[in-house]
């Protein structure tokens, strides 16, 4: 019984990473992305990424790297605002990544806002002590 005890708090230990790679985690990271998109803080938003990170945006040339993909959230939130982000559901992939599924709405801006639905699929990796965005792939509903 002992060996068992201890077996099972050996296993706890080395499982503890992985829980880092929870829904209410990673909504967390979502939405400090939303809030700073919202706030067209794009240097925040390239922070959030890997410097070895790819985007894959719809109908466009994936970018590659924190500068590209900087770049790219410049322009998008000088036609976009009121973004939010929705962990629909996370595997953890491992101790040190994960992948989320969820889904996005963002207002057009301009005389006539639209609203702009999807979905999207993005991996996190482990970074030192913090997650970070390694591929971002998204589409609309439309």
């Amino acid at each position: 019984m002992r060996i068992q005890v201890i077996a099972a708090a050996i296993c706890l230990c080395f499982s503890a990473p992985a829980m880092a790679q929870d829904k209410a985690t990673i909504q967390s990271l979502s939405d400090q992305f939303a809030k700073a998109f919202n706030a067209g803080d794009v240097a925040a938003i390239a922070a959030l990424y890997t410097e070895d990170a790819v985007i894959l945006p719809p109908g466009g040339e994936m970018a590659k790297g924190k500068s590209a993909i900087q770049a790219f959230w410049k322009g998008a939130a000088e036609q976009l605002g009121d973004g939010k982000l929705t962990t629909v559901d996370v595997k953890p992939l491992g101790s040190e990544a994960a992948r989320e599924i969820g889904t996005f709405t963002f207002r057009t801006k301009g005389a006539q806002p639209q609203e702009i639905t999807g979905k999207y699929v993005v991996v996190w990796e482990k970074v030192g002590g913090d997650w970070k965005l390694a591929t971002d792939i998204w589409n609309t509903n439309k």
